[in-house]
């Protein structure tokens, strides 16, 4: 199905593209978190499509984020992890879009690492137009920021730093001593990397803060794109750590908001060995402690609050613009926070805590008002948005390449697909992870991957034995059925369909599948004759 301009479609959209880095799914109203106030976000879900059951394709930063860019799984783009390069051969977001006369770009974070070996193999210059796009995931970079700037690590043109120092903000780092610090009772800096630092407000003023910083960015870019279509990924570098928000959204949430852990001490009597592993990171050891979860979560809370009240601040310059009309607004996250469920922290794992993501489109034009506030229940993935935004654009997605399928026919009240996905598919690749170590390792031992088909969740660990949860009768999968007598029926049918899943990634990425058609048992008009007497 493809999106065609017509009466109710008269020119293309423009796309929205919003990421919050680290949300979990069911920290936003709509998703009936029962305390946190996001009536941006809600309203959008009320007016738009809320995919309820979506995941994300591995549940860390990087290798998220390139299957969000690329409409393919982890295990096909091969960027497996934080700072593993995206190869210089894979078509991103950009690409496809950019095809349709649109312009393509970034304001926040990627978490892109360039493939400098394979850009200078093929005589790419990094400063030239064709090696900026190629560095940075296909997207302009109107302004990178991936917002993990310990003094250590500070790229001396931090735009950001520019502008609080601009506005007086002192020292060297100011995002790190002012944006993510605080001043304790007894006026001493206090550093918002160490969680026992989340009550305290960050130094910096809130319109100067780093999500305010981000949206007027983005008011900037909206601003000098108008006229044309385009398609921004606006990449919110919160709620992620460091856990530590600016006046009033620091004390927003109290402890009374925090939620009963979703953690039994029964988890801890014999755990899987690799959960047992991430038990011992020092992330899952502290968030494991009540006295942090009441000080990081409220602080958390007031992170997506803030994102929420910026949001409506571009939303409502969208319509002072006259661009509201025909934008197409999505909402989601890279991956979520465990928070102390499951006695862990961090992400990385597959529990719904970590995997399953918020992903909500809003369509404003008529051509989706018999869709509005509808939830439909379907598995959907990350790997869906490249083709869906290729659908909005009014092109054919290119199916020989993306493993993703568009959304398209939910968002305009069409039948839905007879052949929709059964599974949805999440990896993960703990090479870098002192778990591995613990486990005793090689780095090629380390993959795992999820695979669910709503109701049963199956782990495949790879070098140890898999688990299998019932999200229906255990939806806080407290329950691991693997070595259940009575599952061992499911568990079968489950590694059937992850090896079915396995032998359809899609490796053929240089040849379509209509030039394959077109050019099927042709030998013989070629002067090719084989065969004959």
């Amino acid at each position: 199905m493809s999106v065609k301009n017509d009466d109710t479609n008269p020119k293309k959209p423009n796309i929205l593209f919003v990421m919050a880095d680290q949300l979990r799914a069911d920290y936003l109203g709509c998703n009936n978190h029962p305390t946190i106030k996001t009536p941006t976000i809600d309203a959008l879900a009320r007016n738009g499509v809320n995919f309820t059951k979506t995941y994300c394709q591995a549940p860390v930063c990087g290798p998220s984020r390139m299957s969000f860019y690329t409409g393919r799984y982890a295990s096909s783009h091969g960027a497996s992890y934080n700072n593993v390069p995206l190869k210089v051969s894979e078509k991103t977001l950009g690409d496809h879009l950019r095809s349709a006369g649109y312009r393509v770009a970034l304001v926040g974070k990627t978490h892109m690492k360039a493939d400098a070996e394979g850009m200078e193999r093929l005589g790419i210059d990094p400063q030239s137009s064709r090696g900026v796009l190629v560095s940075q995931c296909g997207f302009e970079p109107y302004e990178r920021d991936d917002g993990l700037h310990p003094d250590q690590l500070l790229s001396p043109d931090l735009a950001y730093n520019t502008y609080l120092k601009e506005r007086g903000y002192e020292g060297h780092n100011p995002w790190h001593s002012v944006a993510n610090s605080g001043i304790d009772e007894k006026g001493n800096l206090q550093s918002g990397w160490y969680m026992r630092n989340s009550h305290l407000a960050a130094r910096v003023s809130e319109e100067h803060s780093e999500t305010a910083y981000t949206t007027d960015r983005a008011i900037d870019f909206i601003n000098e794109a108008k006229g044309n279509p385009w398609c921004l990924h606006l990449s919110y570098i919160k709620p992620h750590w460091p856990y530590i928000a600016p006046a009033p959204y620091h004390n927003m949430y109290s402890e009374e908001d925090v939620q009963p852990v979703n953690a039994t001490l029964d988890e801890k009597v014999n755990p899987h060995p690799v959960v047992s592993a991430f038990m011992q990171h020092n992330e899952s050891v502290q968030f494991s402690r009540e006295e942090v979860r009441k000080r990081v979560i409220p602080a958390y809370m007031g992170l997506i609050t803030q994102v929420d009240d910026h949001l409506a601040r571009l939303i409502e310059h969208l319509k002072t613009l006259g661009e509201y009309e025909n934008t197409v607004i999505v909402f989601t996250s890279d991956h979520g926070d465990y928070l102390g469920d499951h006695w862990l922290g961090e992400k990385e794992l597959f529990h719904e805590e970590s995997a399953r993501i918020p992903l909500i489109i809003h369509d404003p034009r008529a051509s989706a008002d018999a869709s509005r506030g509808k939830a439909p229940d379907l598995l959907a993935e990350s790997i869906d948005l490249v083709p869906t935004f290729v659908e909005l654009a009014g092109l054919e997605p290119q199916s020989h390449i993306l493993e993703g399928r568009s959304l398209a026919p939910f968002l305009y009240g069409h039948v839905k697909p007879k052949q929709w996905r059964k599974y949805a598919v999440s990896e993960v690749d703990y090479a870098w992870r002192g778990a591995r170590r613990t486990l005793g390792l090689r780095p090629d031992q380390t993959k795992a991957t999820m695979i669910t088909d709503g109701r049963w969740k199956y782990i495949d660990y790879h070098h140890f034995l898999p688990q299998l949860f019932d999200l229906t009768a255990d939806p806080f999968e407290q329950n691991d059925l693997a070595n259940d007598e009575a599952c061992r029926a499911v568990c079968t049918e489950m590694e059937q369909a992850l090896l079915d899943w396995y032998r359809k990634r899609k490796n053929r990425v240089t040849v379509s599948d209509s030039a394959i058609e077109s050019n099927t048992d042709i030998a013989d008009k070629r002067g090719y004759l084989f065969g004959y007497w």
